[in-house]
């Protein structure tokens, strides 16, 4: 038995099914990206810790769940843990609002002035304490400054890069961006969905 193109074969598709998201869609002057493709983005870049106090604490925040409501904020939700002295304990679950921007350096869509909108325990009742809400706060700060919360296709984006972005929004469950020109002559055929 030949295992080699077999295995060959397998990694092949593998790969490919890791690896593929439908492609961002384009109207005119606007390109498009769907929901699942930034949830799947955002899946695949978390958890994260954020550490302080040089490392005596450490907040990790995992399990993102995006929502696009119709509008310029998206909503964002993240289980959150503390861990002290080597012991991470369950802190509960945080809501936060936020705009968007497009980083032409990242080639992705960054979030834009985040805020925390609400927050659920993870046991009993209570709020984040001010260490905790300080201690967020600092890592969404970093979060939108550094991280896209979805990054474009290189091919996609270095044509998006002599464009100006007019605007960033959410229309349709998707994020939207309109641009200053129509994307469809400067965009190859083939690297854009329907």
């Amino acid at each position: 038995m030949k295992l080699r193109p077999l295995l060959l074969s397998a990694l092949a598709a593998l790969a490919l099914a890791t690896s593929a998201h439908a492609a961002p869609q384009v109207s005119g002057k606007q390109l498009t990206v769907g929901q699942s493709d930034v949830q799947q983005y955002l899946d695949s870049s978390f958890p994260r810790t954020q550490k302080a106090l040089g490392g005596l604490l450490a907040l990790t925040v995992s399990d993102p769940l995006l929502t696009l409501p119709q509008g310029s904020r998206l909503d964002l939700g993240f289980d959150l843990a503390m861990a002290a002295g080597g012991s991470a304990m369950p802190v509960g679950k945080v809501q936060i609002s936020s705009g968007l921007r497009y980083d032409a350096q990242t080639l992705g869509f960054h979030l834009d002035q985040p805020t925390v909108d609400g927050f659920r325990p993870a046991a009993g009742s209570g709020e984040l304490d001010a260490s905790t809400r300080s201690l967020l706060n600092s890592w969404l700060a970093d979060y939108a400054r550094r991280e896209p919360i979805y990054k474009i296709d290189p091919a996609i984006a270095r044509v998006m890069g002599a464009l100006q972005v007019k605007s960033v929004g959410i229309q349709n469950g998707r994020i939207a961006v309109d641009f200053n020109q129509n994307l469809g002559s400067f965009v190859p055929q083939g690297l854009l969905g329907n």
